[in-house]
């Protein structure tokens, strides 16, 4: 599977199951932005979507935005599937 497959079933899933804002970004003013922004029970979501061969491959910029949402008392993860966002949405 692709990066956009992954993207889909994580998205269709916060969108059905969980009734979540959900968008996926395509381009962003400003780089390293992650893929997925959604909101759910009002707490902001930041997911950078991965494939499991690409899991371990998050850039600087990317981990760098992915602290400044957890700083912000967001939430975010590097995620490959559903499974990924349970530790997050409990």
């Amino acid at each position: 599977m692709k990066e956009q497959d992954y993207q889909k079933k994580v998205i269709n899933y916060l969108e059905k199951e969980c009734n979540a804002y959900v968008v996926k970004v395509i381009t962003a003013s400003k780089k390293g932005v992650p893929d997925v922004i959604a909101c759910y029970r009002g707490y902001f979501l930041g997911i950078e979507m991965k494939t499991p061969k690409t899991r371990k491959n998050t850039s600087e910029l990317q981990k760098y935005n992915l602290a400044k949402i957890k700083e912000s008392e967001g939430y975010s993860l590097v995620a490959v599937d559903v499974d990924d966002l349970f530790p997050t949405l409990s």
